[in-house]
């Protein structure tokens, strides 16, 4: 799937930086634009040799803070993070890395980041209520604010200057009229983080969009793996008429069929996102299909768009989101994907 994003050339608080090389910026950015086409907490930049260096942008270096919802241990901010290093090294970018599941405590990261007067901050909205109030404080000091995966409906009205993602609900009806499709008559919605938005839109638009039977949602707690794997085995035990089950997360796909078999349903499982065991899943069978939404393309957009904004006054999509998916990665296409989700990057 290939998305067109427009660049704008929009006026902006740019900032006055010596030596700056505008014949460079301009070469920078078109490598910029032309690789867009194509877990772990803490503060320093990891070093990774992934093929998709680019050579260094001769800007001056700038300090961005990216600040996510992640649950320790789930691998797709593996993807996003290698995305926003990848941009990070080109760009002479120092990329500050934290990350919190609790919205107040991603929030209180957030102006720990504006305290130490970074350049720029990428943010996920997952609970955008929650982190209204330090995105705000960011945008009043003069801080440029990216959002990314989460908070598609709520960005741009808590002012934040650009969104990378995919529409969570578009992207759910999508997958429900794939499982009509499929044949599929009770759905099995698994949400593993009660109250984020993304997830609960995703989960809603699966019901719209099914027309073939019922979907019931289940709430899991994805901090506690095991307690995943006994609550989706008991939800089969209990009813067998289940035949499909749609993860958000490649973890919880991955832990589902482990649960089809201490149930001994015949359940199929389907999901959102994918890493590398998952695409072993779906190359094996145990998994049938996957949406990918590109975490690495949503982390490098994040970190490359603030560049661009800082040495160039640029924004992209002119005042819409960025799509970054749905596409469906199913055993049709998976051996195009396969060779760079074992690379770490999809």
């Amino acid at each position: 799937m290939t998305f067109r994003h427009r660049l704008t050339g929009e006026p902006g608080p740019i900032r006055n930086r010596p030596g700056r090389r505008p014949s460079t910026v301009a070469l920078a950015i078109t490598a910029a634009l032309t690789l867009a086409a194509c877990s772990s907490t803490g503060g320093a930049p990891r070093s990774s040799d992934d093929g998709n260096s680019a050579g260094v942008a001769d800007t001056p270096a700038a300090t961005i803070a990216m600040i996510t919802h992640e649950v320790p241990g789930d691998t797709f901010w593996d993807l996003v993070r290698k995305g926003a290093e990848a941009a990070a090294a080109k760009d002479n970018i120092e990329l500050r890395y934290s990350a919190d599941p609790e919205a107040p405590n991603q929030a209180n990261l957030v102006q720990s980041a504006i305290d130490s007067k970074v350049d720029g901050i990428a943010v996920t909205l997952a609970k955008p209520d929650a982190m209204a109030p330090a995105v705000e404080t960011a945008t009043a000091a003069g801080i440029p604010v990216v959002a990314f995966n989460s908070g598609y409906d709520s960005w741009k009205d808590m002012g934040v200057q650009q969104y990378f993602g995919q529409d969570e609900t578009i992207a759910g009806q999508a997958a429900g009229a794939r499982l009509t499709t499929d044949g599929a008559r009770k759905t099995l919605c698994i949400i593993q983080e009660q109250g984020a938005v993304s997830l609960e839109a995703r989960c809603a638009g699966v019901r719209r969009g099914f027309t073939g039977g019922s979907t019931e949602i289940l709430n899991v707690n994805s901090k506690d793996m095991p307690s995943v794997e006994s609550t989706i085995t008991a939800k089969l035990q209990q009813d067998p008429t289940i035949d499909h089950v749609i993860a958000l997360a490649a973890p919880i796909a991955l832990t589902a069929v482990q649960s089809t078999v201490n149930a001994g349903s015949d359940a199929t499982i389907v999901t959102f996102d994918t890493n590398a065991a998952l695409v072993d899943a779906i190359e094996s069978g145990d998994v049938a299909w996957a949406i990918d939404q590109q975490p690495y393309l949503q982390g490098y957009l994040a970190i490359d768009s603030l560049w661009l904004y800082l040495n160039n006054g640029n924004t992209i999509g002119g005042g819409t989101p960025v799509l970054t998916g749905p596409a469906f990665i199913d055993s049709t296409n998976i051996d195009a994907v396969a060779e760079y989700a074992r690379n770490g990057t999809r």
